[in-house]
């Protein structure tokens, strides 16, 4: 169908709309007009990735001096292939309505594993190795010499293609070290979306962190120790190589700061602007001084990891250290990632990956000494899990979120964050230090309530349950659980999934239910199947759970919040009839990095420690129970099994639209009350349910969308905040 969204053409690519759609597109359009940042909160299930593709691409196609280019930044493959998918049918009937064949490419990019198509090349096994190999053969100095010798191995499907819309991952654009290879040349009339970005504040705080172990520091110093000798061995046959170097870094980064001021690059966040109107130090110009500047630098990080207590200390009081104990400056330090990015390309040396370790304590040196606020140190002899066991570790970690993501804000002219969970919106721009021209969530428009959320505060014996710290040993408690489960899978069809507060807690209640024969009982039902850390276990265990949905015999899928099950798995129609959260999923608080995090959010950002800790617990509440619901046709129970929830600063923070629909009456239910919710929202929801009896409410076609008395109810779907 095609659309006119406040004057734009639209082609939108089904014959029926979702109005929530429609409302999104409005918002979305004046986001992109007023050349602003937006964060919109969409409901899961409800056609999110179509919209904005359509709205933008038609954008892109009417104004295309204003928007260049779409970033579409997503967190998993499978995701990334959902919006390739989406992109192939706009473009299809792009074709179908214009009868010509559009000059519009989508690029999706992803690790060479899952990428490449070289025969010898995609056959190895690790990640690792196909990037090196891959570099052997795509380099430019590999391709350069192909060129002057066509017998020189290299790769003949290297292509470099100009795109108008870029799929890929965060970390392509956050991450500092990706971003640099990647990302810096895109231009600044692009729009950026991050789409499910309930974690984003995660992402950035994890990109630009860095961790050294002992076994990364050993690893070093072979690193160096070959760096030597290919230094040596390139003096005695190739001197002009790394006079060439030395000329290059004398005139300093004056290219990359040109490039910089024109927009061709994207600032990146390790490397700040003063550096570039610098020329490297003379201290670690030529190869070797700089070589031995990095020895003696490992040599001081092996020393101070060997200390027996746990230190923490600002990154100026980490410098000085320095500076007494080996004589280190902060000026040269600061240059230490780019200085080995120029000898590596230097020395030809393809096998990167080798070089990893170095490269970690090069892009550690680079950040400590350019950034004073915003990160921590912290040494700890062992792991917190195993006291007994010397393995000391350094954390470099960064606790302010926007330092990341401050240079995509700054660049391009708008960035677009949604996710299906964003609730409380007013967070986000606090703690990502931005200012949005847009800010709204989006309620579900329903031809039946096809969600039912309820909270479970009591089991049977009227005994609170809960997750929390004092009761979470109770055996009344976890007997109590234990009975929800049994009771829902002798009610519920197909399958149902519980998600607990961690790994640790659900081994606990699983044992204690296997004693109590609890188990023994649900298995007479469903069968049960269990998410591990292990990943080639936990796909087995999914792939096994959906074949016994199919088959009905029905399952239960027992796994953890914040897990891989929580985050980028679907569990469409019957692969999820009810979901289960048992307990609040706190996370783990006394962790020295998240406290030494809350410290900074209340001192910078004035938000509270509290505060903060419960919208992280909700908003990863609301993505596991979020998973049940994937679509209008779809129905399922959400189960929030903690007296907690009914609170109203923890109910509050649920998304709009699951909030909507609790009901005052399912507040507090007990075990057998919550089974009879179910029985009756179940029985309901068996009955035959037609596209017919969408129309006009939850569906539209174009001939509705015409008419006034819609478009006034379009427009209370959104909810500005």
């Amino acid at each position: 169908m095609k659309l006119n969204i406040d004057g734009l053409l639209v082609y939108f690519p089904y014959d029926y709309i979702y109005p929530e759609q429609f409302s999104y597109m409005l918002e979305l359009k004046r986001t992109l007009d007023a050349k602003g940042h937006g964060v919109l909160e969409m409901p899961s299930g409800t056609g999110k990735t179509v919209s904005l593709l359509s709205l933008i691409v038609a954008y892109q196609r009417a104004r295309p001096l204003d928007v260049t280019k779409l970033i579409y930044c997503s967190r998993t493959v499978p995701e990334i292939e959902k919006v390739i998918e989406e992109l192939r049918k706009l473009m299809d009937f792009y074709e179908k309505e214009l009868g010509e064949k559009v000059p519009f490419l989508g690029l999706a990019l992803s690790s060479r594993k899952n990428l490449c198509i070289h025969p010898e090349v995609s056959s190895l096994r690790f990640g690792k190795e196909v990037d090196s190999r891959c570099l052997s053969l795509t380099a430019s100095y590999v391709r350069a010499q192909h060129q002057r010798d066509g017998s020189l191995p290299a790769c003949r499907f290297f292509e470099i293609l100009h795109a108008n819309i870029v799929v890929y991952s965060y970390h392509y654009l956050l991450d500092p070290k990706i971003a640099d290879l990647v990302s810096k040349e895109l231009a600044k009339k692009s729009v950026v979306v991050f789409d499910e970005a309930h974690n984003i504040d995660n992402v950035c705080i994890d990109s630009m962190g860095v961790n050294i172990t002992r076994r990364t520091l050993d690893r070093c110093q072979a690193n160096v120790a070959t760096l030597q000798a290919t230094i040596q061995k390139i003096k005695e046959t190739d001197a002009r190589r790394l006079a060439e170097e030395y000329r290059r870094l004398v005139e300093g980064l004056r290219e990359a700061s040109t490039a910089r001021e024109t927009d061709l690059y994207l600032a990146n966040p390790v490397l700040p602007d003063e550096i570039l109107q610098e020329a490297v130090p003379g201290s670690i110009r030529t190869a070797e001084h700089f070589v031995g500047f990095l020895k003696r630098f490992v040599a001081y990080l092996r020393a101070r990891v060997r200390g027996p207590r746990v230190v923490q200390e600002s990154p100026p009081a980490f410098l000085k250290d320095l500076y007494e104990k080996v004589c280190i400056e902060r000026k040269p330090l600061r240059f230490c990632a780019e200085r080995l990015h120029s000898l590596l390309r230097t020395l030809e040396i393809a096998d990167v990956a080798d070089f990893s370790a170095i490269t970690l304590v090069a892009n550690f040196a680079t950040l400590v000494s350019t950034y004073a606020k915003g990160f921590t140190i912290i040494i700890e002899p062992f792991d917190d899990r195993t006291p007994t066991i010397a393995n000391p570790i350094l954390h470099f970690s960064c606790m302010d979120a926007s330092i990341a993501i401050k240079p995509v804000f700054e660049r391009f002219q708008s960035v677009i964050i949604t996710s299906g969970t964003l609730s409380p919106l007013d967070i986000y721009p606090k703690i990502l230090d931005f200012r949005p021209v847009t800010m709204a969530t989006f309620t579900m428009t329903l031809a039946r309530t096809c969600l039912c959320p309820m909270i479970v505060g009591r089991g049977n014996d009227q005994v609170a349950i809960s997750s929390k710290f004092e009761t979470r040993e109770d055996i009344a408690v976890i007997r109590n659980y234990g009975n929800l489960l049994l009771e829902l899978s002798a009610v519920v069809p197909d399958g149902i999934v519980a998600f607990f507060t961690s790994y640790q807690y659900m081994e606990n209640i699983v044992a204690s239910w296997y004693e109590q024969g609890i188990l023994e009982n649900i298995q007479r039902n469903k069968l049960i199947f269990i998410e591990t850390q292990d990943g080639a276990e936990t796909s087995m265990a999914l792939e096994k759970y959906q074949e016994a949905c199919e088959n009905g015999r029905g399952a239960i899928l027992l796994s953890v919040a914040r897990g891989k099950v929580s985050e980028g798995i679907d569990f469409v129609h019957h692969y999820g009839r009810a979901v289960v959260m048992f307990g609040v999923p706190y996370v783990y608080t006394q962790s020295r990095i998240l406290k030494a995090r809350l410290e900074y959010l209340r001192d910078q950002f004035q938000i509270r420690e509290n505060d903060f800790l419960t919208f992280d617990a909700m908003r990863h509440a609301a993505q596991c129970v979020g998973r049940a619901l994937r679509g209008k046709t779809d129905y399922g129970l959400m189960v929030f099994a903690d007296k907690r929830f009914a609170r109203a600063d923890k109910r509050g923070k649920l998304p709009r639209w699951i909030q909507e629909h609790i009901t005052d009456a399912n507040l507090n239910l007990t075990v057998d009350e919550a089974v009879q919710v179910a029985k009756f929202f179940l029985r309901q929801m068996a009955q035959p349910f037609h596209q017919e009896d969408q129309l006009g409410l939850s569906l539209l076609t174009l001939e509705q969308l015409q008419s006034e008395e819609v478009l006034q109810r379009i427009e209370q779907i959104a909810q500005q905040v």
